[in-house]
C-alpha cells in the first residue's frame, strides 16, 4: 500500500527520471493524513494552489508544501465560520436543483428573465440514439455579412426534427461542411507564417502568469445585496470622476451636478442610462445617472443638439460632458471630454531577452544566431457541438489541427457543455459505450470526462509541450458557479490532462511577455444591439468601435444593465430563450482591467469573426466553433519573437510589447 502510494505521488508530483524527496514525501504524506485526501485530490489542490499563488508547479518543496498545508487549513476554517454564522441564510439561498427549476420560476419576479428556465437533466435514455439517425449536421450557409446567422426565427417551441425541417440551409454532416479550412481574414498579411515544426518542441515555449487574482473569483453566488450593488455602481462614476480630473487638469470646482439647475457651465460625470426598458436607446429617450455623492444619485434627461450628430453612447457607459442645466429639466452637452486610456504593457530588456531565449526551445539552442521559431496560438470558442447531435466534432477537429501543426498553446472558452444546448436542456442523450457508468449516477462531470476530455487528452499526447487554457461561460452546466465574473471549473473527475490549466471568466494573463485578456460572455452583442451612434459619429464601423468601448471603458462587460434575453440569438431549448449576462453587480470590479492595457483581447461573439487592431490592442473574436445548425470558425494567431531596439526603449527603460506589429491573425473555417 506504501510503496502504491509513493509511486503515484511521483506519477502526479515529480518530474521525468527524478524522484521526489523524503522530506517532500512526509509532508504530501501528512497534508493527505489530516485532510483526508487522496493524491489525485491533493494534486488538484497544489495546482490550484499555485495558480492563485503566481507559482511554478514544478517548484515543490517543503516550504511551499506547508504554506499550501496552511492555505488549505484557513479555507477550511473560513467554511465552518461561514456555516455556522449563516446557516439560515444558506438555507433560503443555496442553490435550485436542476430538477426543480421548472416549477420554481422566478418567485417575485426581481430577476427579470435573466436567470434561465434550466430543464431537468436527469434523462439519459436510449430514444436519442434512434432519432439521432435521421438527424444531420446542417452545413453553415453564411459567409460573410452584419448578422449571424446562429438562430432560426420560429415563433413556437417545436420538436427538434420540425426545428431542423424549418431552417433555410441543406443538412449536411460536419464532415461534407463547406469549405473546411479556408482563410476568411487575414490581420498582418505581410507577416510569412513559417512552415510547422516536423516534431513537438522539447519543452514548453510558454511561461504562464496570472495578471489577475483567481482567488476573488470564489465568492458566494446568490447572495447579492441593493445596498454593496448602488455601492459598486456609485463607486465606479466616482472613481472615473477622478480620472478625468486628472487626466485634464480640471479644477474640482469646476465639477457640479448635472441635475442640479444652474446658469454656470459644470463638468458632469455620470452614467449613460435610458428612461425607458423597452426598445432601443434613443435621442430622447437617453439620461445621465449621477452617484450619490455628486448629484444624489439623481437621473437628468440629455440634450444632445449641440453635438451635431457627434456621438456613440450606450446603457453603463461612464462618460464626462461639459455643460449646463439652466432650466433644471434638462442638461444640455456641448462637449463630450475624451477618457484616459490605460497605459500600454511593457516589460524590462532583460525580460525580453528571457522570453526570446525561450522560444529558442531550451538551453542547446540558445547560442544560435538563428530567429527563434514565432509561437503558435490556437483559439477556439464554444458552442462544441450542433444542436442536433453532441459529438463535438468541431473540437475534434481543432485538437487534430493543433496536435498536427505542434501548436504551443490552445486556449478554449466555453460553453463546453452547453445549458442551452436541446440535448443537454432535456437530457435525451446516450453516454459513450466506454463510459461504463451506471446512468442514474452520471454528472454531467461523467459527460465531460467521456465526451470533451478525450479530445484533449489525445491532443497532448501527440503534442506533449502544448500548454491548453479552459475559460467557462455562464452558459457552463458543468460551473456551479453562476455568475460573471465567474469562478474557474474545478477539475475534479473531469480527467484531463495535467497541461490543461483551468482560469477565471474573466481573466487576465502573461504568456512569456504577451498580455492577454479574456472573456467568454458576449460584450459586443450587447454593445451593438444597445448602442446609441449618432449620424455624424467619429468612428461608423462597429468592430473597431465596440472594442474601443470596452478599452476606454477599462472593463470586459461595461454594459449595465446588460440585453433582455429576448433580443441574444435564440438557444436551441423548447422556449428558444437563451442564458442572459448572469451579472452579480456587487462584484462587477472583478470584472475591470488592471494597471495597464492587455496585448491581446479575446472577446468571442455571435457577431461575425474578426480581428482588429484598436488603441494598440490586437482584438480577437473567433467565432464560435459550431454554430447551431453548422461548422463555424476559430483563429489561429503566430506571435512572433520579441526584439530590444533602443529607440523603442519608454522614459523608465522599458519596452513596449507591440503584439499588434508582430502576431499574424488567421480566422479560418474549421
Amino acid at each position: 500500500m506504501a510503496e502504491a502510494e509513493l509511486r503515484e505521488l511521483n506519477e502526479q508530483f515529480g518530474v521525468p527520471n527524478k524522484t521526489l524527496e523524503p522530506d517532500v514525501v512526509s509532508e504530501l504524506q501528512s497534508i493527505m493524513r489530516i485532510h483526508s485526501l487522496s493524491v489525485q485530490d491533493l494534486y488538484f489542490k497544489w495546482e490550484s494552489y499555485c495558480i492563485k499563488m503566481d507559482m511554478d508547479g514544478n517548484s515543490l518543496s517543503v516550504e511551499s508544501l506547508r504554506a499550501l498545508k496552511q492555505d488549505i487549513q484557513d479555507a477550511l476554517e473560513r467554511s465552518n465560520r461561514t456555516h455556522h454564522a449563516h446557516i439560515k441564510t444558506e438555507k433560503r439561498s443555496s442553490g435550485t436543483p436542476r430538477s426543480a427549476v421548472k416549477n420554481t420560476g422566478d418567485v417575485y419576479g426581481m430577476l427579470e428573465g435573466m436567470v434561465p428556465n434550466t430543464p431537468a437533466t436527469a434523462k439519459l435514455n436510449k430514444s436519442a440514439s434512434k432519432r439521432r439517425n435521421h438527424l444531420e449536421t446542417p452545413s453553415m450557409a453564411r459567409v460573410k455579412g452584419n448578422v449571424p446567422s446562429s438562430s432560426p426565427d420560429y415563433k413556437s417551441p417545436l420538436r427538434m426534427e420540425k426545428q431542423l425541417d424549418s431552417m433555410s440551409t441543406v443538412p449536411t454532416s460536419f464532415n461534407d461542411r463547406a469549405n473546411p479550412g479556408e482563410i476568411i481574414e487575414v490581420l498582418n498579411e505581410h507577416l510569412e507564417p513559417p512552415e510547422p515544426p516536423i516534431a513537438p518542441h522539447a519543452e514548453s515555449r510558454i511561461k504562464l502568469n496570472a495578471a489577475s487574482d483567481l482567488r476573488k473569483l470564489g465568492y458566494k453566488t446568490l447572495a447579492m445585496k441593493s445596498s454593496e450593488a448602488s455601492e459598486i455602481l456609485d463607486d465606479r462614476i466616482d472613481e472615473f470622476l477622478s480620472l478625468v480630473r486628472d487626466y485634464k487638469n480640471i479644477d474640482e470646482n469646476e465639477f457640479g451636478s448635472a441635475a442640479s439647475q444652474s446658469t454656470t457651465e459644470i463638468v458632469a460625470v455620470g452614467r449613460i442610462a435610458s428612461d425607458s426598458s423597452e426598445g432601443r436607446p434613443n435621442a430622447a429617450s437617453l439620461v445621465l445617472e449621477t452617484s450619490r455623492r455628486t448629484g444624489g444619485g439623481r437621473r437628468v434627461p440629455l440634450n444632445l443638439q449641440k453635438l451635431n450628430g457627434r456621438y456613440q453612447f450606450f446603457p453603463g457607459q461612464i462618460v464626462a460632458f461639459r455643460g449646463i442645466n439652466s432650466s433644471g429639466n434638462e442638461f444640455v452637452v456641448s462637449e463630450v471630454l475624451e477618457m484616459p486610456l490605460l497605459p500600454s504593457a511593457a516589460s524590462t530588456p532583460e525580460a525580453i531577452e528571457t522570453h526570446r531565449e525561450r522560444l529558442r526551445g531550451g538551453p542547446d539552442a540558445m547560442d544560435s544566431d538563428d530567429e527563434p521559431a514565432p509561437l503558435s496560438v490556437i483559439i477556439g470558442s464554444g458552442p462544441y457541438s450542433a444542436d442536433d447531435n453532441l459529438d463535438f466534432e468541431p473540437l475534434h477537429a481543432l485538437c487534430s489541427q493543433a496536435a498536427d501543426t505542434y501548436a504551443d498553446a490552445l486556449i478554449l472558452t466555453g460553453p463546453f457543455i452547453d445549458v442551452d444546448h436541446p440535448l443537454i436542456a432535456t437530457g435525451d442523450f446516450d453516454l459513450p459505450e466506454d463510459a461504463g457508468a451506471d446512468l442514474d449516477a452520471a454528472t454531467m462531470s461523467t459527460v465531460f470526462k467521456y465526451m470533451i476530455s478525450p479530445a484533449l487528452n489525445r491532443l497532448v499526447a501527440s503534442n506533449p509541450t502544448i500548454t491548453i487554457l479552459l475559460v467557462p461561460s455562464v452558459r457552463d452546466v458543468l460551473d456551479k458557479h453562476v455568475s460573471w465574473p465567474q469562478d474557474i471549473i474545478v477539475r475534479k473527475d473531469l480527467g484531463l490532462p495535467k497541461a490543461v490549466r483551468m482560469v477565471g471568466n474573466p481573466m487576465t494573463l502573461f504568456i512569456n511577455e504577451m498580455l492577454l485578456g479574456i472573456s467568454s460572455q458576449d460584450v459586443l452583442w450587447d454593445l451593438r444591439h444597445e448602442e446609441l451612434v449618432g449620424g455624424r459619429t467619429a468612428d461608423p464601423v462597429f468592430f473597431s468601435r465596440g472594442p474601443r468601448y470596452v478599452i476606454e471603458q477599462r472593463h470586459f462587460f461595461p454594459v449595465f444593465p446588460p440585453v433582455d434575453r429576448q433580443k441574444l440569438p435564440k438557444a436551441g431549448t423548447a422556449d428558444g430563450l437563451p442564458t442572459g449576462a448572469m451579472l452579480d453587480t456587487s462584484y462587477l470590479k472583478l470584472g475591470e482591467m488592471v494597471n495597464v492595457r492587455p496585448d491581446v483581447m479575446i472577446l468571442p461573439s455571435a457577431l461575425p469573426p474578426f480581428a482588429k487592431v484598436v488603441e494598440s490592442v490586437l482584438v480577437i473574436n473567433p467565432g464560435f466553433l459550431s454554430k447551431r445548425r453548422g461548422a463555424g470558425t476559430y483563429a489561429r494567431m503566430t506571435l512572433f519573437p520579441p526584439k530590444v531596439k533602443d529607440q523603442e526603449l519608454t522614459s523608465s527603460g522599458m519596452v513596449l510589447h507591440k503584439i499588434f506589429e508582430r502576431a499574424r491573425v488567421e480566422i479560418t473555417r474549421i
